[in-house]
């Protein structure tokens, strides 16, 4: 005979009273940021166009999933905080994610796929369908704007994403010190978007594969925004011959790259370098007669044209002659642009990049796009893909219903806690989901703010919030 006693558990007696917990409590679900993101992507369409580039090969005969709910329990679980794709056998019952697929929440019958139907989902992708979902995101980024910009920063940069198994392609990459993949991200600078990500083999990349990269990526923005001015933007890895030509022959473009020092640029540094230390001795001097203060380091500016034998013509480079207490710290930067002076280039427009730092972080430490532990390299690419796409969710959610709140300039972890692990007790009607929140949300202000901005028509009839 089953054991009939519920399961407890015990906390310590507080105020008189034992404390007992079971897990009876009916159809609770602690996570609203579903239906916040349900309702973001109506608007969106994000989803739709994730769905659209994947081919379901399934036999029509063994279909119990649609894709589209697939793509939309994968993709709004990541973004809640669910990582995991064996998260979904704990969640595939779960009443809020259950809306949010737009299937009836207590229906017995009718419950989300589990963590294997992910992982023959993501191992029956191929080539053309990673192809067409990385197109799909640089749409979903060209769909974010009303009308063309006068123009956007596209800042690039690579990621360690390290394995622990023989997953095919991570190869051990000398920099990072570890077995790794090295994924690319590509991120507009003012509007913090993601425009592309493509998982790469753990080595470092030649300059003939980001040219070839980079060229598809301008080639589909360029079928929207013929007269946008794009300058693209990233450190030396990037500083190569075929990159720096192929955006030199495009019209309306520049580039900002970062320039590995050798001994043919310290030579012509030199007189500026020279410069520098005697500043920085004269401040050091004063400081010690008490005449002026003590510098940390002396910075100085300048440029140059400069060819390198792989170049197709010569560039500006602009030079920061840095001297500090430890000695010499020069840095170069290879640029097209013209106007901005030396200063400016440098610190405004090449430093400036370092934000997107923190874009990376979003995106691999909240919403953990380095759970590539699959078999094959394909399954791991749709991985990072569907791990962009909540990023996409949480960058938009952002600009369309955190603006000017507390949270506007939140980072995704932050958003899941205080926003979206909200309890909910969910009641379904013959008609109508009433979702029972609690009395105390410290966040209930908030909430009303950002459902009327998410969907001010039509949010009295798609699902009411009651206290």
């Amino acid at each position: 005979m089953a054991n009939s006693t519920p399961e407890q558990l015990c906390f310590p007696t507080t105020a008189g009273f034992t404390v007992r917990a079971d897990f009876q409590g009916g159809e609770v679900s602690s996570d609203l940021g579903s239906i916040l993101l349900s309702s973001l992507d109506r608007r969106i369409g994000l989803i739709d166009r994730i769905t659209a580039a994947v081919a379901d090969r399934r036999h029509a005969s063994y279909i119990t999933h649609p894709l589209r709910d697939l793509i939309a329990q994968r993709i709004f679980q990541i973004a809640s905080g669910y990582e995991d794709g064996n998260d979904a056998d704990a969640l595939r019952g779960d009443p809020l994610f259950k809306l949010a697929t737009a299937r009836a929440p207590l229906a017995q019958d009718n419950d989300l796929a589990s963590g294997s139907t992910f992982s023959r989902l993501e191992s029956q992708m191929r080539r053309a369908d990673i192809y067409r979902m990385a197109e799909a995101m640089v749409e979903q980024f060209v769909a974010g704007y009303p009308a063309p910009p006068a123009s956007i920063i596209l800042d690039l940069d690579h990621t360690d994403d390290r394995v622990h198994g023989q997953q095919p392609l991570a190869f051990y990459n000398t920099h990072y010190s570890a077995h790794c993949y090295l994924p690319l991200l590509v991120f507009e600078a003012h509007s913090s978007a993601l425009v592309m990500a493509i998982l790469r083999p753990g080595k470092r990349p030649t300059g003939q594969e980001n040219a070839m990269i980079m060229k598809r990526l301008l080639r589909r923005l360029r079928q929207h925004w013929p007269d946008t001015h794009i300058l693209v933007r990233g450190d030396s890895h990037f500083g190569t011959p075929e990159l720096m030509a192929l955006i030199d022959q495009q019209p309306n473009m520049d580039f900002v790259f970062g320039l590995g020092q050798h001994s043919l640029l310290l030579k012509r540094a030199e007189g500026l370098l020279r410069n520098a230390r005697g500043h920085f001795k004269l401040h050091q001097s004063l400081a010690t007669l008490r005449l002026g203060a003590k510098v940390a380091s002396m910075r100085l500016f300048g440029e140059f044209d400069y060819a390198a034998r792989s170049w197709r013509r010569a560039y500006r480079v602009v030079v920061k002659a840095e001297v500090i207490e430890y000695g010499d710290n020069p840095r170069f930067v290879v640029t097209s642009l013209v106007r901005p002076s030396a200063e400016a280039v440098y610190c405004q427009h090449y430093c400036a990049r370092g934000q997107m730092e923190n874009y990376i972080k979003q995106i691999k430490c909240d919403l953990k796009s380095d759970r590539t532990s699959a078999g094959t390299f394909i399954a791991n690419f749709a991985r990072l893909l569907f791990t962009a796409a909540a990023y996409v969710l949480h960058q938009q959610f952002r600009h369309h219903a955190l603006q000017d709140t507390p949270l506007a300039r939140a980072e995704p972890n932050t958003v899941i806690l205080k926003l979206f692990k909200i309890a909910a007790r969910v009641k379904q009607y013959k008609d109508r989901v009433i979702l029972h929140l609690p009395s105390s949300c410290p966040v209930k202000e908030l909430l009303k703010l950002v459902t009327e901005r998410l969907c001010p028509s039509t949010r009295r009839k798609v699902f009411r919030l009651s206290s």
